[in-house]
């Protein structure tokens, strides 16, 4: 029955100091937005004859401060929107990443436009921060002429 007791106290002991260090990690957050877009007349410009991409496909790739290469998938909502968000420990965080765009599931948008190929950045921002990447462009497989 002693043995038990001590046990029992042992392992009390144990998780109270296991919590209490686990309780010490900072968690950090981050997250990437950005948008992908159709120019239908070609013009390179964004106007209102252009229309958002649902369901394009983009890939997030991250590395963090200990190393570690993350890669993240995410498809546009119906406003041509896509997140990537993660929490982690701080001294894990994200250092530097490249978001690109992978696919158009458009029926004629599916040309990538010229500097569009994706986005190199390093993301050095406090937990919290909401990084903002230019829309990503597709163009029609055939450029429409208004005449």
């Amino acid at each position: 029955m002693e043995s038990q007791k001590r046990k029992l106290v042992m392992g009390l002991f144990v998780f109270v100091l296991t919590s209490l260090f686990l309780s010490n990690v900072e968690a950090w957050t981050g997250e990437i937005r950005g948008r992908v877009v159709c120019d239908v007349c070609g013009d390179s410009s964004i106007g209102p004859e252009d229309h958002v991409l649902e369901g394009a496909e983009v890939a997030v790739l991250c590395i963090t401060k200990s190393g570690e290469v993350l890669n993240y998938q995410a498809f546009t909502d119906a406003k041509g929107k896509y997140a990537v968000a993660e929490t982690m420990p701080e001294s894990d965080r994200w250092d530097a990443c490249l978001a690109r765009p992978i696919s158009s599931f458009h029926e004629h948008c599916t040309r990538l436009r010229e500097g569009s190929a994706g986005v190199k950045f390093t993301y050095n921002h406090p937990s919290g921060y909401i990084h903002t990447i230019r829309p990503f462009v597709y163009r029609h497989a055939s450029t429409l002429l208004y005449i």
